[in-house]
């Protein structure tokens, strides 16, 4: 195992048979940066967020561990255990340590260190497996309870697709209810208006394990999840060419709540899984 040498060094992945290529900062937060099929670009990045270390990176795919979203007061209680932990965790601000690179797949690894026991105070080893297709990407997790008592945590992706044109962009679902981050309700869903100001929605009842993004040109990205993945949450900002489709396997708040969540007993494993595939890709009606 090796670290890199710096947060910002990437690693190139290449499905030579398809061109299909991604890169992938370990140092980041094992934050994939780029994911090119076809000669299109599926990815958002803000480069200025990225290359300050300071910040949280706006772009990429994220990891949300162990909890992702917001907990109230950035604190959690879970039975007699307290602590505190900022919005979506700690594995997306810390470096990953590299297992194993091939030309198309790339393991990182993440355990639990005196800088995670701080916030939450179990062992873990997080194992992250980068796989890349002809026209896809799958991400693995496996995470390890090294801990001598039960483990609570969730997970999720943030991943941020680039898109141009929003108001001629579609999103599918089946659900008809939702939590909205904005006005901090629950609200009866009819569909997705991607030109607000800021759209940020929890679908509660979406009901499958895949979400298409359909974009105005024709082409259709699908980001499929392990059942496990329960949550799925659709965000923008207007003005930034970004949409996010971010499944989580609980809500926000789930180490206070305790809904959703996942937890593993001592030597306990869990293994689950994303991937973002460019389905077809055609001209434009016309």
């Amino acid at each position: 195992m090796s670290l890199v040498s710096d947060e910002l060094t990437q690693i190139t992945l290449d499905h030579v048979e398809s061109g299909t290529r991604a890169r992938v900062a370990p140092g980041r937060g094992a934050l994939v940066t780029s994911l090119n099929v076809r000669d299109r670009e599926l990815l958002y990045l803000d480069t200025a967020t990225f290359v300050d270390t300071t910040k949280n990176v706006r772009g990429g795919i994220p990891i949300l561990f162990p909890a992702p979203g917001k907990l109230a007061g950035d604190a959690w209680r879970y039975g007699e255990l307290t602590g505190a932990m900022k919005q979506h965790g700690f594995a997306r601000n810390l470096p990953w340590t590299i297992v194993q690179q091939a030309e198309s797949t790339l393991s990182l690894e993440l355990v639990s260190s005196q800088a995670t026991l701080l916030q939450y105070p179990w062992q873990f080893a997080a194992t992250l497996q980068i796989r890349l297709a002809a026209a896809s990407l799958r991400l693995t997790l496996r995470v390890e309870n090294r801990s001598a008592t039960a483990m609570p945590f969730a997970l999720g992706y943030h991943p941020y697709f680039l898109v141009t044109d929003k108001q001629h962009t579609r999103i599918d679902s089946q659900a008809t209810r939702a939590f909205d981050n904005v006005s901090k309700q629950v609200i009866a869903f009819n569909g997705f208006d991607l030109t607000r100001s800021e759209v940020d929605l929890h679908l509660l009842d979406h009901g499958r394990d895949v979400c298409t993004l359909r974009y105005d040109d024709g082409a259709h990205l699908d980001v499929r999840a392990a059942p496990d993945f329960g949550r799925w949450v659709i965000w923008t900002l207007a003005g930034k060419d970004f949409v996010c489709v971010e499944p989580w396997t609980a809500p926000g708040n789930a180490l206070n709540t305790a809904e959703a969540l996942t937890v593993l007993p001592p030597a306990g494993v869990h293994e689950s899984w994303i991937e973002i595939a460019l389905r077809q890709s055609a001209s434009p009606a016309g």
